[in-house]
């Protein structure tokens, strides 16, 4: 792959500012700047007692980074209600006061704009937007709103939708990858967050973050564009890996993969992607572009059916956790790498004690679970399951020839000294850390060794309760290390820096 050691694209990231007052909004934009944003949007409608006069000329004396003035009507869903010929004034006199850019709303744009265009003696640039409602429309339709926007006049084109499902950021993708003028687009909300992040591939003009204290749904943080993802570097070549999960907040992938790629000098990105329906998913993200996911809860054991192979490991687990688009055909073909990665950190941590014969008792029969138990079962453990589905824990059960129990049962379950106890279920994730499976305290220190696949926070309630009672603790950090190492193994292509790896998750977990 192409390397990833020089600037790659022109794509500006900007800090999108909304101070209550014009005081606060001076120290954000300061604030902004220490944090690596090259511009900033000043939203005068959220700035509360605003004085067009005082106020613009405040921020733009004090700006020390490029400024785009936005007043947004309510009706172009910002705040502000006021007289409309007063709001058009306000940014007029952003413009003869010398702002880097001002936007106008398509609605007023066309003779506000030529207006602004035939004064402008000042390299003040016009930025035309529209806003979106709805479902986002179709390629054709959006191609023919960018002329709409391009034909007022506009330097910069500005179109946002307001998105349902991940699939129509592709459109997205499409409108910022053939326009011919300037263009900013994207999403709001946690769907859309993959059309800040993927910005800079399709050629977007600029992408958003958000300020430390100042977090938005969908927008991720300055900090992670610039040291998580590293904007700078992508292109239109970089390839796209991907987690698809629902919810995927609490995923920490990026922060192992991405500077892996970058270390390895791959010409990679990987995203947190929030997905609803997988059949569409895979349907729209079927180019070369997008070259292979992880898979994270609820979607292990579902998406078997939309790969197109499936490596003999993860047929006979029944689950999937990471799959590869195969560069000669496109074909998606899936593989588990938790299985081995979970047995492995047990194994290890019993420091050559053998699993044959030892008593494993798994709650959750889920796509985690299910790589847990064919990985006892491959060690010759004695397996007990324990789910909330409990057709699905007899389905397990059967698969690995051991035995089913109802959830129910494992607050009272005695184990023999010496059994293995693993959790594979989301209680005890964050945010619900005071939460864990109801294993009866008094019998933790009846197992050798306790094991958790939750790896936020990397200790749980559960493996705190462990430890106490004097088992062994092995918690999901290690596991999501271990399946890690072989997704990058898969995804690239070339061996893994393991102990690179295991640094970042030690730094950052």
């Amino acid at each position: 792959m192409g390397g990833t050691g020089m600037l790659n694209n022109s794509t500006m990231i900007c800090a999108l500012l909304m101070a209550q007052s014009v005081e606060q909004m001076v120290k954000d934009m300061h604030q902004a700047k220490a944090e690596g944003a090259q511009l900033v949007e000043i939203r005068l409608d959220y700035i509360k007692n605003f004085q067009p006069h005082q106020d613009i000329q405040i921020i733009l004396k004090n700006k020390p980074l490029p400024v785009i003035i936005v007043y947004r009507p309510k009706w172009e869903g910002g705040q502000y209600e006021g007289d409309e010929n007063s709001r058009l004034e306000a940014l007029c006199l952003a413009r003869e006061m010398g702002a880097d850019y001002i936007d106008f709303e398509l609605k007023v744009a066309s003779d506000l704009t030529r207006e602004q265009k035939m004064k402008n003696d000042n390299a003040t640039k016009v930025i035309v937007s529209h806003n979106i409602d709805g479902m986002t429309p179709k390629d054709e339709e959006l191609s023919n709103l960018a002329a709409s926007i391009r034909a007022t006049g506009a330097d910069i084109i500005k179109v946002v939708v307001n998105i349902a499902d991940i699939t129509e950021i592709a459109k997205i993708f499409h409108l910022l990858s053939h326009c011919q003028v300037p263009i900013i687009a994207y999403s709001v909300g946690e769907r859309g967050l993959i059309s800040q992040l993927l910005c800079p591939k399709f050629g977007g003009f600029l992408a958003y973050g958000s300020i430390v204290g100042h977090s938005l749904p969908g927008m991720p943080s300055l900090y992670s564009l610039r040291h998580t993802y590293k904007l700078d570097y992508l292109n239109s070549e970089t390839k796209v890996f991907g987690l698809v999960s629902k919810p995927v907040g609490h995923s920490k992938g990026p922060l192992l993969h991405n500077p892996t790629l970058r270390h390895e000098n791959f010409n990679g990105v990987y995203v947190p992607m929030f997905v609803d329906n997988l059949e569409e998913f895979f349907s729209i993200y079927s180019s070369p572009d997008f070259a292979g996911f992880s898979v994270g809860f609820p979607y292990k054991e579902a998406v078997v059916e939309y790969c197109h192979e499936v490596h003999p490991l993860a047929e006979s687990i029944g689950a999937v956790n990471t799959i590869v688009r195969r560069p000669c055909d496109g074909k998606l073909i899936g593989y588990n790498t938790d299985c081995e990665a979970a047995i492995t950190a047990i194994e290890d941590a019993l420091k050559g004690t053998p699993l044959s014969g030892k008593l494993f008792v798994l709650v959750g029969a889920g796509g985690a679970g299910r790589a847990l138990a064919f990985g006892a079962k491959s060690r010759g453990s004695r397996i007990v399951i324990f789910d909330i589905d409990f057709e699905r824990a007899k389905s397990l059960a059967c698969a690995v020839s051991g035995e089913a129990r109802v959830f129910e049962e494992v607050v009272n379950f005695q184990p023999e000294k010496g059994a293995i106890l693993a959790n594979a279920t989301p209680l005890g994730m964050h945010p619900n850390t005071d939460q864990r499976i109801p294993v009866a305290e008094s019998t933790l220190g009846d197992y050798e060794l306790v094991f958790d696949a939750v790896y936020t926070p990397r200790k749980t309630k559960l493996l705190k309760d462990a430890e106490a009672a004097g088992a062994i603790i092995v918690g999901g950090v290690e596991m999501f290390l271990r399946q890690a190492i072989g997704q990058f193994n898969l995804f690239t292509g070339h061996e893994a820096p393991t102990e690179l790896m295991r640094e970042i998750i030690m730094a950052n977990f």
